[in-house]
C-alpha cells in the first residue's frame, strides 16, 4: 500500500478497523512521538507487529510532543514523522493525536493489544484497563541498550556544538 494511503484521520480510521474486527483480525496499537527514527524504534515495531494483524501507529502531534518534551522538540515535523513511520513495511496506519497521552485516541480505536516499551511499569501505561476490559492484552517490548532519541541528540550536541 502508498504510505501515504497508510496515514489517516482517526476517526476515519476507527470505521476501517471496525471492518477489521468483524473479519476476525486483531488490531495491535502502539503510540510514541518517533522523533528522530533510530534502530530501537524499530525494533520496537516490528516487535509490536507480531502481536497481531495489523499494527497501528498512534503518532504525538507537534504539538503533543512539545507539551511533553518541551519547546525545542520535535526535531521532525509531524507530517514528515508520520511519513517515514507509514514507509515502514511493519506499519499499518498512523494516526496522529494532540493530547498528552493517547487514551482518547485508544478508546476511540479499541485496540486488542496494546504495546508500550519495557520502561513502562504495567500499572503506568495508558489505557491498559481499558483493552484488558474488553478482553484485550497488553504487551511490554524490551527496549534497545544505549538507543533513544535524547541520546542521539544529546550525542549531535557534543560534537558539533
Amino acid at each position: 500500500m502508498d504510505s501515504q494511503l497508510k496515514i489517516m484521520d482517526a476517526r476515519l480510521l476507527a470505521g476501517k478497523l471496525e471492518g477489521f474486527r468483524k473479519a476476525g483480525k486483531n488490531v495491535v496499537f502502539t503510540n510514541g512521538c518517533f522523533d528522530l527514527l533510530h534502530v530501537g524504534h524499530v525494533r520496537y515495531l516490528s516487535a509490536a507487529r507480531k502481536e497481531g494483524d495489523m499494527l497501528v501507529v498512534g503518532l504525538n502531534s507537534d504539538a503533543s510532543v512539545k507539551s511533553i518534551k518541551g519547546r525545542l522538540r520535535p526535531i521532525i515535523e509531524q507530517t514528515q514523522r508520520s511519513e517515514i513511520l507509514a514507509s515502514l513495511q511493519v506499519v499499518d496506519y498512523v494516526t496522529f493525536f494532540d493530547e498528552p497521552d493517547p487514551l482518547q485516541l485508544i478508546h476511540l480505536l479499541k485496540p486488542a493489544v496494546l504495546v508500550k516499551g519495557a520502561d513502562w511499569n504495567a500499572d503506568d501505561i495508558v489505557g491498559a484497563d481499558f483493552v484488558k476490559n474488553r478482553g484485550g492484552r497488553v504487551v511490554r517490548v524490551p527496549l534497545v541498550k544505549d538507543t533513544s532519541s535524547t541520546v542521539i541528540i544529546e550525542r549531535i550536541a557534543k560534537r558539533f556544538c
